[in-house]
This record gives C-alpha cells, sequence and structure tokens, in this order.
C-alpha cells in the first residue's frame, strides 16, 4: 500500500479537490476517459464515512473551519492523507473504510474530525483523508515525522491485510535496502512515451510537438521536465533521458538524416548521368567515365558506412538509456529473508561483545 501525508492550510481547496471531478474535463471528457480507461471520471468521489462532522463541501468546510479557531496559533490545521493499495491488490469498500479509520488513530486523530473519500478515477481505486488537526479541546495534532509514520503504518496494514510489499521511500530505508529497484507505473510510461518519440522524430521540435500531443506539457531550461495530464512533474533525468541525452540522440538523428539525403541525392544524380551518357564515347572518354563511376561508388559506399554506423550508435545509445531501472515494487522474498537473518546474526554478535 502507498501512503502519502499532506499538511495544508484550506480546508475548502482540499474538500472540494476531493469531492468534486476534476474541473479541466469536460462532461464529453469525462464519458470518453471513462471508456477508453475503464474507470469512472464522471462522479469519481463517494464518500465513505464521516467522523464528528457531516454534510457535504459547504457544512464540511465551516464545521472544520469553526474548530481549527479554537486554536488561533496553527497555520496549517488541514491534514490530508491518500492511501492507495498497489496494483493487483482488491479491497473492499468496507475494508478501505477500516483503513481509513486505522489511518486517523494512527495520526492521532480518534476524537478529531475527518471524513474518508474513495476516489473510482484511477484502476486501482483509493482513499483520501481530510482531517482537522485542531479537536474540539484546541489542542493541535502534531504533524512531525509524517512520512515516517505513514510508511511504518503501511507497512503494518500490508502484513494485516495480506497485501503487496512495497518498498518504502529510500530516506527512511537502512542502507542495505536503497539499492532494491522499484516500479513506477507513472514513470515506466513517461520512459516509453519518450523512447517511441524519439524513435519517430528527428528534431528537438518535433520531440516536444510528438510529447505534447501525448498529453505532456514540457519545461525545458538547464534540464527538461515532463508534466502529465494528472499535473505531476518528472524530471527527464528520473526515468533515463535528461536533456543532454535527448539533444544527443536527437543530434545524431538528424545528422543520420543529413546524409541520408545526401546520399539520395548523389544516386539520383548518378541516375542522371547515367541516362544522358551518349552512346558514341571515345575510348579514352569512356575510360575517365569508368574510373569516375568508380569514384561515385566509392564515396557512396563510405556514406552508406557513415549512415549504418550513426544509426547503431543512436540505437546503442538509447538501448543504454532503455536498460530496466525497475524491476518490480514488491519484495523479494528470499532476498528480505536474507537480509533479516543477517541482521540477527550482526544482532547476537554485538550482543556477544
Amino acid at each position: 500500500m502507498i501512503g502519502k501525508p499532506i499538511t495544508g492550510g484550506s480546508f475548502s481547496d482540499t474538500i472540494r479537490y476531493c469531492l468534486e471531478d476534476k474541473r479541466d474535463l469536460s462532461l464529453e471528457q469525462k464519458l470518453e476517459k471513462s471508456i477508453s480507461e475503464q474507470v469512472q471520471h464522471l462522479n469519481r468521489a463517494e464518500i465513505l464515512d464521516f467522523h464528528n462532522c457531516f454534510g457535504d463541501l459547504a457544512d464540511l468546510t465551516r464545521q472544520m473551519e469553526n474548530v481549527s479557531k479554537l486554536n488561533k496559533r496553527v497555520e496549517k490545521p488541514v491534514f490530508h492523507f491518500t492511501l492507495r493499495p498497489a496494483e493487483g491488490d482488491k479491497l473492499t469498500m468496507e475494508k478501505l473504510k477500516e483503513i481509513g479509520h486505522k489511518c486517523a488513530d494512527e495520526f492521532g486523530l480518534t476524537n478529531n474530525q475527518y471524513v474518508i473519500i474513495l476516489h473510482k478515477d484511477t484502476k486501482v481505486p483509493h482513499i483520501h483523508i481530510v482531517a482537522n488537526r485542531v479537536g474540539f479541546d484546541g489542542k493541535v495534532v502534531k504533524d512531525t515525522y509524517s512520512i515516517n509514520r505513514m510508511q511504518r503504518f503501511t507497512r503494518r496494514i500490508e502484513e494485516e491485510y495480506h497485501l503487496k510489499k512495497v518498498l518504502s521511500s529510500r530516506s527512511i530505508l537502512p542502507k542495505e535496502m536503497r539499492h532494491i529497484p522499484r516500479q513506477n507505473a507513472r514513470l515506466d510510461k513517461l520512459k516509453k512515451d519518450i523512447q517511441q518519440s524519439l524513435e519517430k522524430v528527428t528534431t528537438y521540435a518535433q520531440f516536444e510537438e510528438k510529447m505534447k500531443s501525448l498529453g505532456y506539457a514540457i519545461l525545458k531550461g538547464r534540464g527538461i521536465c515532463f508534466i502529465d495530464d494528472k499535473k505531476v512533474r518528472i524530471k527527464g533525468s528520473e526515468v533515463g533521458f535528461p536533456l543532454a541525452k535527448i539533444e544527443r540522440v536527437l543530434n545524431l538523428k538528424h545528422e543520420i538524416s543529413q546524409k541520408e539525403e545526401q546520399l539520395n541525392t548523389k544516386e539520383k544524380l548518378w541516375q542522371i548521368e547515367q541516362k544522358n551518357q551518349r552512346p558514341s564515347l571515345t575510348p579514352t572518354h569512356r575510360l575517365f567515365i569508368k574510373f569516375k563511376e568508380r569514384d561515385q561508388e566509392e564515396e557512396r559506399s563510405g556514406l552508406r558506412e557513415v549512415v549504418e554506423l550513426l544509426k547503431e550508435i543512436c540505437n546503442g545509445i538509447i538501448d543504454d538509456m532503455l536498460k530496466p531501472e525497475y524491476t518490480g515494487q514488491s519484495l523479494d522474498p528470499n532476498w528480505l529473508q536474507e537480509y533479516k537473518k543477517r541482521k540477527k546474526k550482526k544482532l547476537r554478535h554485538s550482543q556477544r561483545l
């Protein structure tokens, strides 16, 4: 299970995002995406449960804002959690609601206001929990070490509900586990889209146009950043395609294109010369033409070799960039078992000392 804790300042904006459909999609677009992606974009949100609050967007906003005023020192009274099962895991709405309550309890929100909302616009339905950090007694729930607490909570939930084990954030993993490769569907999709685009274009302008047609916005400066249809920003370097490599591939492809054009031009000129040759030529003139044709053929052969070499280099660069960096999000049980054995061995050794 993947969890994310966010602290915010606006109940209205957070609850509106969780309860309403995406504003940048028209009704027709929602219906089209629902059919093509086989998920629910229209009426995507459903409230699973209320806790110490009730009502619609306006009611929930008003109630939480009123309670938050009991403590005027807190600048960010909103706790917003997202919890998403790993791909392949299936949980009923009752279990998702149960996990939502356990998450609230984990963060000390047992007596506070919160609402659990189900989102159906992704392949794996996920929940959002919008909570008030300020309690009815005016005390504020701490938001320190939220990421670490969420990681510990999601690992425990995986054990309890027999879910796929997902790697925690690298920053809180032991050094021995930080090298484990991980999978991210969004990164994998971007990587594939960049690869396919580079295969079809020869200039940066064409590449940018192709990526935009696939639904990405591009920010280019000293590096390159891609923004997908979910407004998520991903650096090119995160998927093995930094700006320098993209430009290197495009420069090579452009050079290949120019060499091929040069080769085609020479082939056409040679064909024209062959057609325009006069039948009545002196032996000396014919010998001269023969040597000229030999030189032209050597030149064309050299150009063909250059084109093939450039193609080989270009394909090699792309292949290097496409070597698998993510081999799986679940922990290898054998590796994990071995890691635990080593840990126990170190512990016994330290106890002897």
